[in-house]
């Protein structure tokens, strides 16, 4: 731990420095939205949403070189395609129930085999593992940015809509009778959930994007009793396994985010296994 801390004051790896506080700052998002999607229980959507971001980081690539659009990097190309799967879902699960398992599982085939194509014929050809398994390291200070910026409007409107998100995931037919547009909230959850997709997507990748995304809160739950408490914990533990993780796979050389994930992993089941221990010795 002493020679990750020494590399972090070293001013010739900036890119180390860049990647822990793109994972702090990316925590506070985890802990707030995944606290959601765990209670709601959409992970499943928050998988497909995740698969299609790599059609659109394809999509960006390729319009960057035909198309001069230099502007367009991978990260933008992320957000759009992570909002339009999170809008189609959304509506189809609303509006034509009997087709949502349909359509989140054409989306997520879709997504992955559409981006594959697109960076296959890019020039210059990107390797999509970097993409599927993450890479922290790489992050600018470009991304650096518009991260914090997704960031800030991930917790501001996962704060301002607290009450209506809390009746939403606890309670749906209850908080239509008190007249709460559940629908509108539902489209909302699902599009701060596809913005906090792309901010993991950098960190861990897109093949362990549900990990980090469902087992810090999914922690928390076993821990704090209300919805607040847990995402405070979760986000506490999301910035844990961040940084803990960025510590490990620095100085044994491992993959980042695979040793993320599986920090958080090794938390999950400690916690679950500690919980189940205490409910056996309360009894007895």
């Amino acid at each position: 731990m002493i020679e990750f801390f020494n590399a972090l004051q070293d001013p010739n790896i900036p890119f180390l420095r860049q990647a822990l506080i793109a994972g702090l700052l990316a925590s506070f998002a985890f802990g707030i939205i995944g606290s959601y999607v765990v209670v709601k229980r959409i992970t499943y959507i928050a998988g497909a949403i995740s698969h299609c971001v790599l059609g659109g980081i394809g999509a960006a690539l390729y319009l960057q070189y035909h198309a001069g659009l230099a502007w367009l990097t991978p990260l933008i190309g992320a957000i759009f395609a992570a909002l339009l799967a999170a809008l189609v879902i959304g509506l189809v699960s609303i509006y034509s129930k009997e087709r949502e398992d349909s359509v989140i599982g054409a989306l997520w085939v879709v997504g992955m085999a559409t981006g594959i194509m697109l960076i296959a014929k890019t020039p210059g050809y990107v390797d999509p593992m970097s993409y599927l398994f993450g890479n922290i390291l790489m992050i600018t200070s470009q991304d650096l940015w518009i991260i914090t910026a997704l960031d800030v409007i991930v917790i501001s409107l996962g704060i301002l809509f607290y009450n209506r998100m809390l009746a939403l995931c606890f309670d749906e037919e209850f908080a239509r009778l008190r007249g709460i547009n559940t629908r509108l909230y539902y489209l909302l959850l699902l599009c701060l959930t596809a913005l906090t997709i792309v901010l993991m997507v950098r960190i861990v990748g897109i093949v362990m994007v549900i990990a980090l995304f469902t087992l810090p809160a999914a922690t928390a739950g076993n821990i704090g009793g209300r919805l607040w408490q847990m995402m405070a914990i979760a986000t506490l533990l999301s910035m844990f396994c961040v940084t803990g993780g960025l510590a490990v796979s620095y100085q044994a050389d491992l993959p980042t985010g695979a040793t993320i994930v599986l920090l958080a992993g090794v938390l999950y089941l400690l916690v679950v296994v500690g919980a189940g221990l205490k409910k056996k010795m309360t009894k007895i």
